[in-house]
């Protein structure tokens, strides 16, 4: 079966906006949908907005209705995607696309890499180290259509992924020590996330992908991913890992820890003005310039883009 791919001119730079509808977005998910933002229009690209429910257990409408009020409170356009959540539902969403992520578990399988287990998480937790599976199932050849199992992909010890980074390095990242043997394809016969964001940024032709320094590990399954399929689905992309924003006690923000949420920010304040100014100064612009997101543009040079840790000041 040959992979689809949406038309696309190789010159034009293609990023997305990659939301999950599992909790209230926060200030960490503005900072990153804003360098996205940046970084795309700076070079004049097209923008997706791609929401990512595969993981539909713990989706809510609430949430996803929380994208779009911060995406219009931020002043974030896009070019492509849904327009609001009723149009998501019922022409974006990824819980409608079973023939794409097939497609690709199909061809993943026929590479001869992947394996079924059938290991609970539990399981999984008390055999092995830091939570990287040891491969415990990897030569019982059980068969694909086994009931109650997953399927993993084998990583050779000693695989080591190499990144591609917006700013002309590379990026190398251990994958079997950090991730192990994961998961493709869930017990329920839904796609892994790693899986389903491939098959999407190759349907689309993302070829700049933006995302947190802690998503490093998922950047480099998802390019070993790809460099199993013919021909390799992210073979012109680059990535920009952000490094995370801290709240005040230096804790990473986060959704499951409650963090502060731009749904709070957007009752505090009658407009992003104060988000965009301290934004300014993590990117090296005057702040007193900059009350929307098309003043920061009209000032953003990615030379000044973050690379450090990142703190937003006046926020707290």
């Amino acid at each position: 079966m040959r992979l689809e791919k949406v038309e696309t001119n190789a010159d034009v730079v293609r990023s997305r906006l990659a939301p999950t509808p599992s909790g209230f977005l926060h200030l960490g998910n503005a900072f990153s949908f804003v360098l996205t933002w940046l970084l795309t229009r700076h070079h004049k690209g097209r923008l997706l907005l791609r929401i990512d429910d595969i993981d539909a257990g713990r989706k809510r409408p609430a949430y996803v209705n929380d994208i779009f009020d911060n995406l219009h409170w931020l002043g974030l356009d896009w070019d492509k995607g849904p327009k609001d959540a009723e149009d998501f539902e019922f022409s974006f969403s990824q819980l409608k696309e079973p023939r794409r992520y097939a497609q690709i578990l199909e061809e993943l399988w026929k590479t001869g890499a992947l394996y079924v287990c059938t290991c609970s998480r539990s399981q999984v937790q008390a055999a092995c180290m830091n939570g990287v599976y040891s491969g415990t199932c990897r030569h019982r050849n059980l068969a694909p259509d086994t009931p109650d199992a997953a399927w993993r992909v084998y990583v050779p010890e000693n695989t080591i992924i190499a990144i591609p980074e917006y700013s002309g390095t590379v990026r190398h990242v251990p994958l079997a020590r950090e991730m192990g043997d994961f998961v493709v394809r869930r017990k329920n016969g839904l796609p892994a996330y790693q899986v389903a964001s491939l098959a999407d940024d190759f349907h689309y032709g993302s070829n700049l992908i933006v995302r947190g320094v802690d998503l490093l590990p998922s950047t480099a399954a998802q390019l070993f991913l790809a460099r199993l399929l013919p021909p390799n689905a992210f073979g012109e992309v680059v990535f920009y890992h952000h490094p995370l924003l801290r709240d005040p006690d230096g804790l990473k923000l986060s959704k499951s820890a409650g963090s502060l949420s731009l749904q709070a920010l957007r009752q505090k304040w009658q407009s992003p003005a104060p988000l965009y100014r301290a934004l300014a100064e993590v990117l090296q612009i005057k702040s007193g310039r900059v009350s929307n997101v098309e003043d920061l543009l009209a000032a953003f040079s990615p030379l000044h883009l973050p690379t450090g840790e990142a703190t937003l000041t006046g926020l707290w």
